[in-house]
């Protein structure tokens, strides 16, 4: 891997993440990460569309015309969002049932469709592969993470290992408003760091 490959990688984890750098994403962000393992999983679906349309809008861009450029991508993102969306129907059906909704809007999530413009429909396939999985993986650690944290602080456990009684847990945590609370002092604490 090149010098440009990393650096595109590395961005999408740290300088430029979705979640606490470019604040995109945000409704499976704040609704998905009641628990870590339904933020992982959010994560990860968008981890493979990303990848996926990235490649393939990388690999098309010189056929595609300008008038149908938008209409043409999200063709692109909602095949691999269809493919994710049934796959976890057949083999991880409670897991569907949980995330519901969310996996089908990933179609207009605008971290997929941001980086399919601005991103892989002017770099290479190498490139647009790379900015895909570090943009991915960096919104699957964000979500994780913030899934981790309102899961413990909500019900005493993490990714279902019980920590502590759940009675002791602040329900607060688990509901809508946990999550503009642990979301900004997350973001307060990643903003820290990345100004030193």
């Amino acid at each position: 891997m090149n010098n440009k490959g990393l650096q595109v990688f590395t961005n999408g984890i740290l300088k430029e993440n979705p979640t606490f750098g470019l604040v995109l994403g945000m409704c499976p962000t704040l609704a998905t990460t009641t628990s870590a393992i339904n933020g992982m999983s959010m994560g990860l679906a968008t981890l493979f569309v990303l990848v996926c349309s990235n490649v393939v809008i990388s690999l098309l861009k010189n056929l595609i015309p300008d008038k149908v450029r938008i209409p043409a991508f999200i063709v692109v993102i909602a095949t691999f969002v269809t493919i994710v969306q049934l796959v976890m129907q057949a083999y991880l059906p409670a897991l569907y049932e949980t995330l519901g909704l969310f996996i089908p809007l990933i179609v207009v999530n605008c971290i997929v469709l941001g980086r399919a413009e601005a991103f892989a429909a002017k770099n290479t396939v190498a490139l647009s592969f790379m900015d895909g999985l570090g943009m991915g993986l960096g919104f699957t650690l964000s979500l994780t993470v913030l899934g981790c944290i309102r899961e413990f602080l909500g019900t005493g456990a993490m990714f279902g290992l019980h920590v502590y009684p759940d009675n002791y847990g602040a329900l607060i945590f688990v509901l809508a408003p946990g999550a503009f609370i642990c979301l900004a002092y997350l973001m307060a604490i990643v903003q820290k760091f990345m100004k030193k």
